[in-house]
């Protein structure tokens, strides 16, 4: 028996997500536990025409699971951790849906296995990071969830179920796709064929590439092409120890050059390792500095964060937050490294903060996730929503988009905070209204960056998605025709529009 919930007391928590966005609402909430029964839901939805919005753990901040009618889909039942092997380099995982990723990762650690993906919620579900093909601080070095994922078990609107994995199954050189069913009956559809912005993150409609692999265009697809019941993940082999650290500047010029060359050695330390792999070689132990994150914070963020953090320089307009794997071997070399990369760059040196223990190393993680929760304090204190922007550019993009970031806000009156993700051009602009007036100022700047994002060839969102809540923002991304092609693939999965509605493109582009 499938549990179901209808009690308005019981399904409340359901009918939103970290977007806060009001007004959710839904007839029912199903727990299947199963791809059977996820199918079965499906199959009776189509028949009827009833809406389902996917739920994952209300981790999304675009309101991809904020129901507006029919019936919610819960995830949380389909929570086993099915398999794990380990193999002579790395190993492999067989999840459900509804695994937290908090729990994935305590699983792995005494096996000395590592899982990349590292979005901050880490009490989200596996299931929702591929629906939305989740990044976040580590994706720097080692890219976005879809680079990890082999297979996919994926319920279809109509009440098929397809197993879907890497290298079986391509898209031809028209853009056309065809997934034979075992049922026997065949799914003809053609990708959209608009070109995707050429950034490191990019988390903006449907991904598409000539010749791609279709499990790809399930990846980041928030639920509206079928519901991923189980995938098989890749894992690899958890490095031997972490040198962190939080370095403080004294001007903006010297911070960017600062990222651009630990941006510039790390790629090519990268992609000197993976020559010297794909000829089968051995690399022994490297020394050459290939930072794994490099986040940013403004002076904004950091007056904010000294109202908790005191030894926060006085002095200082900026910070970067690194983390570099080691080994017992490299450690020291690799901190005489990055002690030379701060000198060059006439970092705070003295002043900044290093880490190699895990005691640490947690503390520089706390001090770097603190910052939203003493924006979330903010809000809550003026009863207004954030403007958050999501936005990458190319890398010879990024100094000017941070200008024009910090120019624009400067002759405001707003408060506001930049930072994020600086090692891949991706840095989140939190505008903080203090009440309705300054709301609606936040907004049209937004669109302003927006429209300056897409104007220097980068995506209105590097990783949070496109939900409900920027689905009108897209249409500055892609023009009417890439939108209806869109619309068009999905109906050649879900004939009657019922998975996800309201989610990526408006109503009307499904009619």
């Amino acid at each position: 028996m499938m549990l179901t919930k209808s009690d308005p007391d019981e399904i409340q928590s359901f009918l939103s997500d970290a977007s806060y966005l009001p007004g959710g609402y839904a007839s029912r909430v199903v727990f299947p536990e199963s791809a059977a029964q996820v199918a079965e839901i499906l199959a009776k939805a189509t028949h009827e025409g009833t809406l389902v919005t996917v739920s994952g753990a209300g981790t999304g901040t675009v309101a991809g699971r904020v129901p507006f009618g029919g019936y919610v889909l819960a995830t949380d039942k389909l929570n086993q951790i099915k398999s794990l092997v380990k193999e002579e380099v790395g190993g492999k995982a067989v999840v459900g849906a509804g695994v937290r990723l908090a729990d994935f990762q305590r699983l792995l650690e005494p096996e000395g296995l590592l899982y990349p993906p590292d979005p901050t919620e880490r009490s989200c579900f596996l299931g929702g990071n591929i629906a939305t093909n989740a990044s976040g601080a580590r994706t720097f070095k080692y890219g976005p969830t879809r680079n990890y994922v082999e297979r996919l078990t994926i319920a279809l609107a109509t009440g098929e179920v397809i197993d879907l994995r890497r290298g079986e199954l391509y898209a031809d050189a028209d853009g056309r796709i065809r997934i034979t069913l075992e049922s026997g009956r065949t799914i003809e559809a053609r990708l959209p064929s608009y070109r995707m912005p050429q950034v490191r993150k990019h988390a903006s409609g449907y991904y598409v590439a000539p010749g791609m692999d279709v499990l790809d265009l399930f990846i980041g697809s928030e639920g509206t092409l079928g519901v991923i019941v189980e995938a098989e993940v890749k894992l690899l082999p958890k490095p031997e120890g972490l040198l962190s650290g939080v370095v403080f500047f004294a001007s903006n010029e010297s911070l960017l050059a600062f990222v651009a060359e630990a941006r510039s050695v790390s790629i090519k330390t990268r992609q000197f390792e993976h020559s010297v792999e794909a000829e089968g070689g051995n690399l022994g132990q490297s020394s050459s500095i290939n930072a794994r994150a490099l986040e940013y914070f403004d002076k904004e963020s950091l007056s904010f964060l000294k109202q908790k953090y005191e030894a926060v320089p006085a002095g200082s307009v900026g910070a970067v937050f690194f983390e570099q794997e080691t080994t017992t071997g490299t450690e020291d070399l690799l901190m005489t490294e990055w002690l030379g990369l701060l000198e060059r760059h006439r970092a705070l040196a003295d002043e900044s903060w290093f880490a190699t223990t895990e005691k640490d190393q947690e503390n520089l993680r706390e001090f770097r996730h603190q910052l939203p929760v003493l924006m979330n304090e903010w809000f809550a204190r003026y009863k207004q929503r954030k403007v958050s922007t999501d936005m990458a550019v190319p890398d010879e993009e990024f100094a000017g988009m941070l200008s024009f970031y910090d120019d624009t806000l400067r002759a405001t009156d707003l408060k506001y905070t930049i930072f994020g993700h600086i090692g891949d051009n991706h840095v989140h602009v939190n505008i903080l209204p203090r009440d309705d007036t300054e709301a609606a100022r936040a907004r049209e700047i937004y669109m302003q960056f927006v429209r300056r994002a897409v104007k220097v060839g980068g995506t209105i969102s590097a990783e949070h998605g496109i939900g409900k809540l920027k689905r009108e923002y897209l249409r500055e991304l892609y023009d009417e025709e890439s939108l209806r092609e869109m619309a068009a693939l999905k109906r050649a999965f879900d004939p009657v529009g019922i998975l996800g509605r309201g989610n990526i493109f408006s109503e009307e582009l499904l009619s």
